[in-house]
């Protein structure tokens, strides 16, 4: 082949990959933005929690209060129908015991097979000495179990949602933050509906990472993979080739993280989808927080911008959550400056 025939095709190749690699990559379109509250009835709102009850029918619950920690701090939820969020109403008020009040952490909500709605969340005076607990309906959250605390050395979900590998097991992403080492740790839990039981299994970590608050994302049947927070500026991958059975490869990836939480979606296609914080933490724990964006990946390993949430000179807009609801929409929640819960919506094209 001459020089000049052969270097057209190589051009026309390069040029159809180029191409294939473009449509490949999806675009974020129909892109709207609210609040929950445009006046939150909390001074503080922070860790919010989305999910889909029925066909355009959304919960979301957070925590709010003074501010992180106070004694006021309470669950409090909001619905979401006809594009409206109704008004914030408290679920779960801090808990007394002994004598002292101990305020709510970390809801997480969470829709099995069999229809039962649970709200996970934490209760205690920190992070380092907080236990589990959780709540139920049978009714799309119109009514609600009693707080029931799960048993010691069960948290629950730490912060983002479960998936459900069978019917009726749920695997909960779950760390530990030491109060004696100040060592962070990662650990699935396993919540078995018909026995109402409890199982924790450990992740393979050689190299010792401080990792907290994983993320899950289902390739197939059989394999999962964990992103976590880490103290790393990078997130932590682990995978899991048996159900979420046993865990191996921890390792960080290519993904600049401000030890901030994210969360990440599985798509409908099995592609996936990351809400993150994409800077290098600063001197204090919320430098970083002030650009967060919505990134993509086919292989859950490299990831790449669609486009950012928030991109601003100062605040904090973190802790994140995403779904994909029935009708293919994703819907985000994350804190607005510690003030807000904000709500983004978009299609992918």
């Amino acid at each position: 082949m001459h020089l000049k025939k052969y270097s057209a095709v190589v051009l026309l190749v390069s040029v159809f990959i180029a191409c294939k690699s473009i449509q490949n990559q999806p675009k974020a379109v129909n892109i709207t933005q609210d609040y929950i509250a445009i006046n939150p009835v909390t001074t503080a709102s922070h860790a919010s929690t989305l999910v889909e009850l029925e066909p355009n029918t959304l919960l979301a619950a957070w925590f709010g209060g003074k501010y992180e920690g106070a004694k006021d701090v309470g669950i409090y939820i909001s619905s979401y129908k006809e594009q409206k969020w109704s008004a914030p109403k408290e679920l779960i008020k801090p808990l007394v015991k002994d004598g002292d009040t101990l305020p709510c952490w970390n809801p997480v909500l969470f829709k099995s097979k069999s229809q039962n709605l649970y709200l996970f969340y934490k209760v205690g005076k920190n992070p380092r000495e907080w236990f589990g607990a959780m709540i139920v309906s049978k009714d799309d959250g119109k009514t609600w179990s009693d707080s029931k605390y799960l048993p010691k050395g069960i948290l629950g979900p730490i912060r983002n949602k479960p998936i459900e590998t069978a019917p009726g097991v749920i695997l909960c992403g779950s760390s530990t933050e030491s109060i004696d080492d100040n060592k962070w740790r990662v650990f699935i839990e396993t919540y078995t509906e018909a026995t109402n039981s409890w199982t924790i299994t450990g992740i393979n970590d050689k190299k010792n990472f401080d990792i907290i608050q994983p993320a899950f994302l289902v390739h197939s049947d059989k394999k999962i993979q964990i992103l976590s927070r880490s103290r790393h500026n990078k997130l932590i991958s682990s995978w899991s080739e048996d159900d979420g059975k046993t865990w191996q490869k921890t390792d960080i990836i290519n993904v600049v993280n401000s030890n901030s939480g994210v969360d990440a979606l599985t798509l409908s296609n099995h592609s996936f989808l990351l809400v993150n914080n994409p800077l290098k933490m600063g001197k204090d724990w919320f430098n970083g927080r002030n650009i967060l964006d919505v990134e993509y990946s086919k292989d859950g390993v490299n990831w790449k911008k669609l486009f950012d949430l928030e991109n601003q000179k100062e605040g904090e807009f973190s802790y994140p959550a995403i779904i994909q609801t029935s009708d293919k929409k994703v819907h985000i929640l994350y804190t607005y400056n510690r003030k807000f819960i904000k709500h983004t919506t978009f299609d992918l094209k």
